[in-house]
């Protein structure tokens, strides 16, 4: 059976190592042992001489065995830095069929593995350099607090550098600098924390930002990113359109009315001169009837535009649904809270009232309006619900924007005029539908 060259030549190399080995070891018994009485003292001295002479050639022929390997050790060594210093470009060579051959392929391969993966990286990164750079949204990386201009910033985007640094570089300088230098409102918005929209310039150069903040730790240490975008273009292009939207649903509902109006004054002042006066009183009621319609329309729109701040004042519940109850159908799922609210209740009654008449409109039968009032985790959940047709996605995405509707002669208030009266006390309104069919409107409020 052959054997491998592999095999062999490591053999070849331990066998000699070993003969070496023991021949030296066996003379260095002898001498220890001063056995002279076993060998003639010539012979002895000769082996002695001989010992001498072959140590010195083992250590240089071992020497030169080994060289390659110490040599293959010190390329490791150099390797190996070169990978902890993120340089990935060196691979090593290994001519002889050995063990160590598949070190240095194994090697060569975690170089590979590590140069693709860097290159990938590098690649991503300069991807994401790319878009932060270019994204209209200045970007502002500060170490430790923004708010007392203690931080350095760490990174800032080219739209930072325009916004901040009329293009200078930002990075290293310190945030106290660069808000002296800011316009006092952005000062403003960010003593006050948090997200929020604030306004700079004056006249025709006022412009409207939304400055955004998020804290985290890098590095063990505290960080603030800011964001400041501009939304002056966007939230004129949104009000022209909000006006288009108003003038339209206005002009709409005049002409409805006004056309109906304008017939039936032709049709009295006519009956007025044939002296035909008993169908006067109908055609007046006509007028009266649409007339009212017509200013109830137009307060609607009034009281969105001025919606008061509330004025909160403790509102025992029972009393409250009792009012609802008189004004419009419901029904009372559960126990009500036994603590009082803190509302406004002519805004809160107000929203709810919608509401409950938004559930009626629906095709729902009147005993399946439900109001549910909870109070949990620090928050109330005030829900109407109803067993109607429901709402489309399209409808839910839109149901809260001012002047959306799908009723013939909605007006679009009904929802926003609630959303503005929860987001006042500080809550929020949400729309779904309910299994088995229905909506389910909720105002969640700070308890």
């Amino acid at each position: 059976m052959r054997q491998s060259p592999r095999l062999s030549l490591r053999l070849s190399l331990i066998t000699r190592c070993s003969i070496l080995v023991g021949a030296l070891l066996a003379l260095g018994i002898l001498i220890a042992l001063g056995l002279d009485h076993l060998l003639p003292g010539r012979v002895l001295v000769v082996l002695v001489l001989s010992l001498v002479c072959v140590a010195p050639l083992a250590a240089i022929a071992m020497r030169a065995q080994l060289r390659p390997v110490l040599s293959l050790f010190r390329a490791l060594e150099g390797t190996v830095t070169s990978y902890k210093d993120g340089d990935f470009s060196f691979s090593l060579h290994w001519p002889r069929n050995d063990e160590l051959a598949d070190l240095v392929a194994a090697h060569n391969a975690l170089g590979n593995v590590l140069r693709e993966q860097r290159l990938a990286l590098v690649q991503r990164e300069l991807l994401l350099d790319t878009m932060v750079q270019n994204t209209p949204v200045a970007m502002l990386l500060v170490a430790d607090s923004a708010c007392d201009g203690a931080g350095a910033i760490v990174y800032a985007n080219l739209s930072a550098r325009q916004m901040l640094g009329e293009g200078r570089k930002l990075e290293g300088l310190r945030m106290s600098g660069i808000l002296s230098q800011a316009s006092p409102a952005l000062v403003d918005a960010l003593a006050r924390g948090g997200d929020g929209l604030f306004t700079a310039g004056d006249g025709e150069e006022e412009e409207v930002y939304h400055l955004a903040r998020r804290s985290f730790s890098l590095n063990g240490r505290k960080h603030e990113l800011l964001l400041l975008r501009q939304l002056t273009h966007e939230l004129r292009r949104q009000e022209v359109q909000t006006w288009k939207k108003v003038i339209r649903v206005i002009s709409h509902e005049l002409n409805n009315s006004l056309a109906p109006l304008t017939s039936l004054a032709h049709s009295g002042a006519e009956l007025v001169r044939r002296g035909q006066t008993e169908r006067l009183p109908q055609i007046l009621e006509t007028i009266e009837e649409r007339t009212r319609h017509l200013e109830s329309f137009i307060l609607g729109y009034a009281r969105f535009a001025k919606l008061p701040s509330p004025r909160i004042e403790e509102c025992p519940w029972p009393a409250f649904v009792s009012r609802l109850a008189s004004q419009v159908a419901l029904t009372v799922s559960g126990a009500l809270p036994v603590e009082a609210a803190r509302i406004d209740p002519a805004q809160m009654e107000q929203a709810l009232l919608n509401l409950l008449k938004n559930a009626h409109e629906s095709g729902s039968p009147a005993a399946d309006v439900t109001l549910q009032v909870r109070q949990a985790h620090g928050t109330l959940r005030i829900e109407v619900m109803d067993r109607g047709q429901g709402m489309s996605d399209a409808v839910l995405t839109n149901a809260l924007v001012p002047f959306y509707s799908t009723k013939r002669s909605g007006t679009g208030l009904g929802l926003a005029l609630a959303r503005e009266i929860a987001e006042a006390h500080g809550g929020r309104i949400t729309l779904g539908n309910r299994d088995g069919g229905g909506l389910t409107v909720t105002l969640i409020l700070p308890a």
